[in-house]
């Protein structure tokens, strides 16, 4: 059974960015149909549902890339945004992050070093922090 699929699916686009956020749209507008009873989110959802498959079982490999690469084109800022966001929350655990009075430049320093005299790699300004 597996390698028919394997062999079916052989030749064609399968899931990708663009594909997984298309079929949560439809997953979140299905559930918020029941909710609501609305037709609009329910057409809505399985527009979404049906153009999620038609991608993956495409064999225009191509033409889905490009969707694919100008939806990743245009959610850059916002993935960015969030990818920022997570690597600043992991240093966190084992840094302080301060900013710099006069240039506003971050400046990462090892957490439990105690008073310490910081200073600035951009415009050489030292002060006191505590760590």
């Amino acid at each position: 059974m597996k390698e028919k699929f394997i062999r079916f699916m052989s030749g064609r686009y399968g899931i990708d960015s663009f594909g997984k956020f298309t079929l949560i749209l439809g997953v979140a507008a299905l559930i918020l149909s029941g909710w609501f009873d609305s037709f609009i989110f329910s057409v809505l959802a399985w527009v979404c549902v049906i153009y999620s498959y038609f991608r993956i079982f495409s064999r225009n490999v191509y033409k889905r890339a490009a969707e694919n690469q100008t939806w990743l084109n245009k959610t850059y800022k916002i993935r960015g945004w969030f990818a920022r966001q997570k690597n600043s929350a992991s240093q966190r655990k084992v840094y302080h992050i301060y900013k710099c009075p006069s240039c506003r430049q971050k400046i990462r320093i090892p957490k439990g070093k105690g008073k310490i005299e910081v200073r600035c790699p951009k415009c050489s300004t030292t002060f006191i922090k505590n760590s």
